[in-house]
């Protein structure tokens, strides 16, 4: 009978020992001159410390994807329901524009198409006017919310528009909600073009407890609203640091 084992030896080798019956010597210690990390055929390896060595490795990672999602300014919010119930936003419904009519509709037609889809109403920039100079927002009957991110925003914005960020709703519920609780008409804007936070916003704002019928999206979104020369205001909200665009 044979036998092996494999081991270091005090000077750090491989040393392996054949035992074998009916031999001379019942004992052959050979010394072999490789790291201990190679594995001699037919003896044990140290697969607990490999196991050990990945389990690290893969609790870093998770460690490092945790810490740069808190970090990234659209990093997700663990505790938050992103695919709440009751919107559903891929399946059509009755009217939906398909097909070589589609092909016949501008961009902003198409995105109108869909708020309908979802049970929205649009507003284009002649509207967005009207309701701007309206006397009622100056009283709170009328308020503009944007989508956009805070950069954004303090870059530039409605005058007066109140900031709600879709993707950080609990930062922004607290201002937004009792200004459009206030309101009998809301404009959602954002930037734009194929830009949809502000249909997530009013969406979002549907979901809390605005009423449908007082939400209306903004399909121009800020683009437009530079383009047509109107007021925009730079800061936070009533800063009163007005610029007007010019035509």
């Amino acid at each position: 009978m044979v036998g092996c084992f494999c081991g270091p030896d005090g000077a750090g080798r491989q040393k392996v020992i054949v035992r074998g019956a009916g031999m001379a010597h019942a004992d052959r210690r050979i010394h072999v001159n490789q790291p201990p990390e190679i594995a001699t055929p037919g003896c044990r390896t140290p697969f607990g410390r490999v196991f050990l060595e990945a389990l690290l490795v893969a609790a870093a990672g998770m460690l490092f994807a945790y810490a740069a999602n808190r970090l990234s300014p659209r990093g997700l919010t663990l505790t938050r329901n992103y695919f709440p119930a009751g919107i559903s936003r891929s399946a059509p419904v009755a009217g939906t524009v398909t097909g070589t009519n589609a092909l016949m509709l501008s961009p902003v037609q198409l995105l109108a198409a869909r708020l309908q889809e979802q049970g929205l109403q649009s507003v284009d920039g002649r509207r967005a006017a009207e309701l701007f100079h309206d006397p009622r927002y100056r009283t709170g009957g009328i308020a503009f919310i944007d989508a956009r991110d805070e950069q954004r925003y303090r870059e530039g914005h409605i005058p007066g528009a109140c900031e709600f960020d879709p993707y950080y709703p609990e930062k922004y519920f607290s201002t937004a909600l009792p200004v459009c609780q206030a309101a009998e008409q809301i404009v959602v804007y954002c930037n734009g073009g194929d830009c949809d936070d502000s249909e997530n916003a009013a969406l979002m704002l549907r979901d809390v407890g605005i009423e449908n019928r007082k939400l209306f999206i903004y399909t121009g979104g800020m683009p437009e609203w530079i383009t047509n020369g109107l007021p925009v205001e730079v800061g936070p909200r009533n800063s009163a640091n007005l610029h007007r665009t010019n035509k």
